[in-house]
């Protein structure tokens, strides 16, 4: 995990829970702020915080608007959320995750897209062999980018590779992925269109009529949510209900103590067992495809 640790806090698989993240040192940090983009800059390896395992349905996620930015579960009409399983797929069909220190600026429109960002760290969907635990920190390298359009908003889903795979040699940009794994690309764009339909909503729309960029056109679009992720915690521009807290970013306005990271920490609920999964989890979707 490139030294970071995980503390839980609350039961899982409730409201209250909440992962926080730890350094090398033990020292409480953001995994959105204060984890680098790259774990190796000279070779293109980016750092990525897995938020929901492959086969797995909580829709974990970075909590932005939370100090520190634990990860905690998705909430819907007050009910935590799981994706619905929509045939042939179960759960989420990659490592699901975030790059860091990148920020997807709803202020801001795509020239790509025509639609603004969703508010969010830029998404990774990683391909690897290996099911990751929630919270792991990875190294990936790009592959490949989809434009998914989410009720109006640019939401890219980046596709990479762990660097640890047995077989990552073998991927360098996203024809790779056609080439040896046939029909997962297909899968991604399937699974991206239908998983909301369950819950009474349309399919979901993507730009450049679902295809794939290669890596290049991804890279510049990881670059440019970096960019906006400098503004925002620098305060050049205007986050809304984001937390910027951190405490790495030294020119940052936002950047706190260890005592103050801890505190936040020790007010959450201590750790407790996880709560049993609802049994409408496992239930399978069956529809005709449009």
């Amino acid at each position: 995990m490139a030294g970071y640790s995980v503390e839980g806090r609350a039961a899982p698989h409730s409201l209250e829970y909440r992962l926080f993240f730890k350094d090398a040192a033990g020292r409480y940090i953001s995994p959105f702020h204060d984890i680098p983009i790259y774990a190796d800059a000279g070779k293109n390896v980016f750092n990525m915080v897995v938020e929901v395992p492959r086969w797995t349905n909580a829709k974990m996620e970075i909590a932005t608007k939370d100090p520190l930015n634990p990860i905690k579960q998705d909430v819907k009409k007050g009910k935590l959320r799981y994706v619905a399983n929509v045939f042939p797929h179960k759960g989420y069909i990659w490592n699901y995750g975030a790059i860091p220190q990148t920020w997807e600026d709803p202020g801001h429109k795509d020239e790509n897209t025509g639609c603004c960002g969703d508010n969010d760290p830029i998404d990774v969907c990683e391909i690897g062999s290996k099911v990751c635990s929630r919270g792991e920190v990875i190294r990936v390298k790009v592959l490949g980018t989809l434009a998914l359009i989410d009720e109006g908003e640019t939401d890219w889903k980046i596709i990479a590779i762990n660097v640890e795979d047995p077989e990552a040699d073998n991927y360098n940009d996203i024809n790779d992925v056609r080439r040896m794994k046939p029909g997962y690309l297909e899968a991604t764009v399937d699974w991206f269109r239908r998983y909301k339909v369950p819950d009474g909503k349309p399919e979901n729309q993507f730009a450049f009529n679902g295809e794939f960029k290669d890596k290049d056109f991804a890279m510049k679009v990881i670059k440019c949510t970096h960019e906006h992720w400098r503004a925002l915690i620098a305060k050049k521009t205007d986050g809304g209900g984001i937390s910027c807290t951190n405490l790495t970013v030294s020119d940052s306005p936002f950047c706190c103590s260890q005592e103050c990271a801890k505190a936040t920490v020790d007010a959450a609920p201590p750790c407790k067992a996880a709560n049993p999964i609802p049994p409408e989890v496992d239930k399978w979707f069956y529809y005709q495809k449009n």
